[in-house]
């Protein structure tokens, strides 16, 4: 039977749908790069979220990344060209210091600008408002909570603070391309200005630099990686050391990371001083992010004290992923963001925030069934590889990206050739 209109029509625009995808991915091989200019003033490590989950994955996909840092960094590594600011205080505030830095950026010529810090708000508007180029906002922490909460700043002033980075953020939600947050509670802010396109992009660990742990020796009972302070548990958990001293129970303590400032520092070894009779606890500061798998490794069980704060109320700890990528039981305070991932997942034990005598108990348990705490361990690793893993949000960011560029036909139809 010959066939009908409708079938040759069909067919017809097919062919022609096919011979378009295959033009657009020609034009997209011999097109130059997109380049990508990721840009901070604030800091001199690079950043796990900017640099291993977002601009190095968008180099593997083929753009031409810059990353516009302090950071002691020459050269290209790992596919992303480094771009050194100087590293002098103040170098880039003030009038002067915001045109030295808009000339450095404009010089990359960039399709899309990325930045991550608050205080360069008015530098993403500039690039937006006055040069016409996109521009990505990336508001991965509550930043009006923690400005309302930070310890530097005088009581006073904080609440100002708090509402002058909500307002200014409002304004970037509105003029900018896009913004990104790190949670689907904070970008809930944004969600009243429909002129910029939204993404969450979870804080998921990169598998590149979280392989499957190697058999190792357990040189700590505990880890905690983060900031050291008091809203972060820190002090929560070292009174649950204490508690665990009490009962005869010797526990060894990892901590990675920092604190706010050098009278919480004092305060931090103090109190690590008075258990040094019955605990041993090592501090080891901020490592780079290529090390974290190994250090977290070293543990049997890791720790997530948070307090329950307006911060903590939005932001998921990205701690317990990580630990679940290294193959660690999980102890974590019970919060909303990380309620949907730690619950019923059998690889957590939660405990109300703030509640030592709940944290002690949990951590007791563990360490009383070794082979439950590497059961679940097991579990958390198997949770990472399968589903909370930096793989998905990759490839949403590049989308977006390319979105941005008009280039998202292209990636749909490459994506289609290789399914």
């Amino acid at each position: 039977m010959a066939a009908s209109t409708t079938q040759i029509a069909t067919h017809t625009k097919e062919a022609l749908a096919s011979r378009d995808d295959e033009k657009r991915l020609v034009f997209a091989a011999d097109r130059q790069p997109t380049v990508f200019c990721h840009f901070t003033t604030a800091h001199r490590t690079l950043k796990s979220r900017s640099f291993h989950r977002q601009c190095a994955p968008l180099a593997a996909a083929g753009f031409r990344v810059r990353y516009v840092s302090p950071a002691e960094m020459e050269g290209t590594h790992e596919g992303v060209e480094f771009v050194r600011l100087s590293e002098h205080a103040g170098a880039f505030e003030g009038p002067a210091g915001h045109m030295r830095l808009l000339r450095t950026l404009l010089q990359q010529n960039a399709n899309i600008y990325h930045f991550q810090d608050p205080q360069l708000l008015p530098i993403g508007l500039l690039l937006k408002k006055v040069f016409h180029r996109r521009v990505i906002y990336d508001a991965y922490e509550d930043f009006p909570s923690m400005m309302g909460n930070k310890a530097s700043l005088p009581r006073g002033l904080r609440a100002t603070a708090a509402a002058g980075i909500s307002a200014i953020e409002s304004c970037a939600a509105r003029w900018l391309d896009a913004i990104i947050t790190a949670d689907p509670l904070t970008i809930r802010r944004f969600a009243g200005s429909p002129t910029s396109r939204k993404l969450v992009f979870y804080n998921f660990p990169n598998l590149d630099y979280f392989p499957r742990a190697q058999s190792r020796e357990k040189r700590f009972d505990l880890v905690y990686r983060g900031g050291l302070s008091d809203r972060a548990g820190t002090f929560l958990l070292l009174e649950a050391l204490r508690r665990l001293a009490d009962q005869g129970r010797f526990a060894r303590l990892l901590l990675i990371g920092y604190t706010d400032s050098q009278a919480e520092e004092r305060r931090l070894h103090e109190q690590i001083s008075l258990l040094a009779r019955n605990s041993y606890v090592e501090i080891r500061g901020r490592i780079p992010h290529e090390e974290m798998a190994a250090a977290l490794s070293e543990a049997r069980i890791g720790i997530s004290p948070l307090m329950d704060i307006p911060k903590f109320r939005l932001n998921i700890p990205v701690k317990i992923f990580e630990y679940w990528a290294s193959s660690l039981a999980v102890v974590a305070s019970d919060l909303p963001p990380s309620r949907p991932f730690v619950r019923n997942s059998s690889a957590a034990v939660v405990f109300p925030p703030g509640d030592a005598d709940g944290l002690t108990k949990a951590i007791v348990n563990l360490l009383d069934h070794p082979d439950l705490a590497q059961k679940m361990g097991e579990l958390g690793r198997k949770l990472v590889e399968s589903r909370f893993n930096n793989n998905s949000e990759a490839r949403r960011f590049e989308l977006l990206c390319r979105t941005l560029t008009g280039e998202s036909r292209v990636v749909c139809a490459r994506e289609f050739q290789h399914a």
